[in-house]
C-alpha cells in the first residue's frame, strides 16, 4: 500500500506514479489527518510512505499519525520524500520511526521536485517547474525499480551538515518558523472556502466570508498555493511571487 501526504501536489504525483507502476492501493493521509482518523489500516506486508520534506524530515503531522495508527500486516517500509533541494539526514529518523513500529526500514529516496515553500523560498515559474519534474522522472523510476525488486534504497548523504539540519535545526525551525500568523487574505478574496477545505490541520476557518488562521499550522502551503485568485499572502515574502501547485502544470 502507498500512503501519501501532499501539500501542493508533488508527493501526490509521485505516489500515484508509484501506485500505477506497482498496481498497489493508494491512501491519502491528508483526509485521515484532517478527520483525526487513526483507525487501523490493512496495509499488507509492503508499505510505501510518500511525503514532502518539512525542516529536513518527514512532516511532524505524518510522523505523529504513523505513531498512532496500526499498520496491520506491514513488515517493510520504503520512504519516498519529495523536496525542493535535499532531505539531508531524514533517513535516520525514518528508521527510528520504523523501529518503534517493528517494521523493517528499506531506506529513504529523495525526489527533487519544484519548490513550493513560498514562506521562505521562491517557487518556480510553470516552464521551469515542468523542467524540474521532467528531471525527477528518472529518480522516481529508480525508486519504483528498487521497490519492485524488494531492494533497499541507496543511502542518502550522511554528513555533518545533513545531521545538523535534520537534527538540532528541525525542532528549532518548527518552534520559530512554522507559524500561521503571517498569513493574510487581501480584498481580492472571494470567500470560496478552498483554503479551509484543503487545510489538513483544520487551521483555516471562514469568518464573515474571509479566512482566519489558527495556531495549528504545518506550513504545507496548500492555502496560499491553491487560492484561485491569489488573495492569500505570507507577510511580504509572497507578494508578487508565483504560486505553485502541481495540477497547474
Amino acid at each position: 500500500m502507498i500512503l501519501y501526504f501532499s501539500g501542493t501536489g508533488n508527493s501526490k504525483y509521485v505516489a500515484k506514479r508509484i501506485a500505477d507502476a506497482l498496481g498497489d492501493e493508494i491512501l491519502n493521509l491528508n483526509d485521515r489527518i484532517k478527520s483525526g482518523d487513526t483507525s487501523p489500516i490493512e496495509t499488507g506486508e509492503r508499505v510505501i510512505i510518500v511525503t514532502p520534506t518539512y525542516a529536513w524530515r518527514i512532516p511532524r503531522v505524518v510522523r505523529d499519525w504513523l505513531r498512532k495508527t496500526e499498520l496491520r500486516g506491514a513488515k517493510q517500509a520504503w520512504f519516498v520524500m519529495t523536496c525542493g533541494s535535499e532531505i539531508d539526514n531524514a533517513d535516520k529518523y525514518n528508521r527510528e520511526l520504523c523501529a518503534e513500529k517493528a517494521i523493517s526500514c528499506m531506506g529513504t529516496a529523495q525526489i527533487v521536485m519544484p519548490e513550493n515553500y513560498i514562506a521562505m523560498f521562491s517557487a518556480p515559474q510553470a516552464d521551469e517547474a515542468r523542467q524540474i519534474v521532467a528531471k525527477a522522472e528518472p529518480s522516481i523510476d529508480r525508486a519504483i525499480a528498487a521497490i519492485q525488486s524488494n531492494q533497499s534504497f541507496t543511502p542518502t548523504r550522511n554528513n555533518f551538515y545533513g545531521r545538523f539540519m535534520s537534527g538540532p535545526v528541525n525542532p528549532i525551525f518548527y518552534k520559530f518558523f512554522v507559524k500561521a500568523n503571517a498569513f493574510t487574505a487581501s480584498g481580492a478574496c472571494i470567500g470560496c472556502g478552498q483554503c479551509a477545505k484543503l487545510c489538513p490541520m483544520n487551521n483555516v476557518t471562514l469568518k464573515d466570508g474571509k479566512p482566519v488562521w489558527g495556531r495549528n499550522c504545518t506550513h504545507c502551503m496548500a492555502c496560499i498555493c491553491y487560492c484561485p485568485v491569489s488573495a492569500i499572502e505570507y507577510g511580504k515574502k509572497s507578494v508578487g511571487q508565483p504560486r505553485y501547485h502541481f495540477e497547474a502544470l
